[in-house]
């Protein structure tokens, strides 16, 4: 019988041990703990490799690639939006992802990353928002109450406090599917009827809307003084779902700018209007929110340096658990230059 080399095993983790490694943790304590690693990534932010994602779009969504390396570490994700997927009983998005070692080029793990994007995606909303939010901030309007509209609550709970919620969706079934998933978890939740009354008091506007679509999800009037806006549903081309007035009121941060004039709201906007990447922020030379009164917004289309730390923090958190399978995905043959020899001589399979 053939025996399998270390060399040959990478760690993976599925959809059934993603859960059981999120639930161990605990939801909260995660999303807190993976917002901490991305705030640490971001804040070395220069020794990264950063690239747009290479999009391949069709009529139907777009298939992308992200890759980044500090140098020491390799990690990619692979990522799907296909919003028409959910009248076909899928996902809209879906993802995988791996983590390699630079020095030698080999895979240290290979993760199912559809439920690790939604988490990242929430866990960085909250990171930026400690920063950009107002102080004392307690209510959060969710505009779009699709599979990322209780991570976003869970993770602004966790790390900010928010503790109420006015939930919109035109889909009156999405609101209450939000509703019923996050009452027993103790938010003061109230579903609306409009995304103007959805906005009322609120201190926290999160829109995350899927439709690939120009869109106006948020009009100039329904934003007041003061409010900070959490942008997320735009991620592509001609998808954006705030009005353009909004924009030119607000302090704009991004994360990478080069990928967000394409992909973001600011697609509305000449591409030399100034926004701010937020690890500056994080660095120190520029300022998050300076005044009360002032609009902020992080127009975040997912990057893919918050997808390495999330698979950093995952390969940390498995660590003495039985939460992954060793996947023989590597060839290792005795003699390096001898991999057709170690073809030859493998046994046959049973006939």
């Amino acid at each position: 019988m053939n025996t399998i080399s270390p060399l040959a095993i990478v760690p993976f983790v599925s959809v059934d041990n993603m859960m059981r490694l999120v639930l161990s943790v605990g939801v909260e304590r995660f999303l807190t703990e993976l917002a901490d690693y991305i705030e640490e990534d971001f804040r070395r932010w220069p020794t990264f490799d950063k690239t747009p994602r290479v999009a391949s779009h069709s009529v139907d969504g777009v298939i992308e690639l992200m890759p980044t390396s500090d140098g020491t570490l390799y990690g990619f994700k692979y990522v799907n939006g296909h919003p028409k997927n959910m009248r076909e009983g899928k996902q809209t998005v879906t993802a995988f992802g791996v983590l390699a070692d630079v020095g030698s080029g080999y895979p240290m793990l290979l993760s199912e990353m559809t439920l690790l994007t939604a988490l990242r995606t929430g866990a960085t909303s909250a990171m930026a928002a400690r920063r950009l939010a107002p102080q004392g901030a307690s209510t959060m309007a969710i505009i779009g109450n699709g599979a990322q509209s209780e991570f976003q609550a869970l993770a602004f709970g966790a790390i900010l406090g928010i503790r109420n919620l006015r939930l919109y969706d035109i889909d009156p079934a999405a609101t209450e599917k939000c509703r019923r998933n996050l009452a027993p978890l103790g938010f003061s939740i109230t579903p609306c009827r409009t995304g103007q009354e959805a906005v009322e008091g609120a201190d926290v506007i999160t829109t995350v809307t899927a439709d690939k679509q120009y869109a106006t999800i948020l009009t100039d009037n329904m934003v007041g003084s003061g409010v900070h806006i959490n942008a997320v549903g735009g991620d592509c081309p001609g998808k954006t779902e705030l009005h353009r007035d909004i924009l030119k009121r607000s302090s704009i941060f991004v994360e990478y700018a080069p990928q967000t004039r394409v992909e973001g709201e600011i697609q509305q906007l000449p591409a030399d209007h100034p926004v701010t990447e937020f690890w500056e922020v994080l660095d120190g030379a520029v300022p998050g929110r300076t005044s009360p009164g002032e609009v902020t917004l992080f127009d975040s289309v997912g990057f893919a340096i918050e997808d390495f730390s999330a698979l950093r923090y995952v390969r940390d958190k498995l660590a003495g658990t039985s939460f992954y399978q060793e996947l023989d995905l590597l060839a290792d043959p005795d003699e390096p230059r001898d991999l057709f020899g170690m073809l030859v001589r493998a046994e046959p399979a049973a006939t």
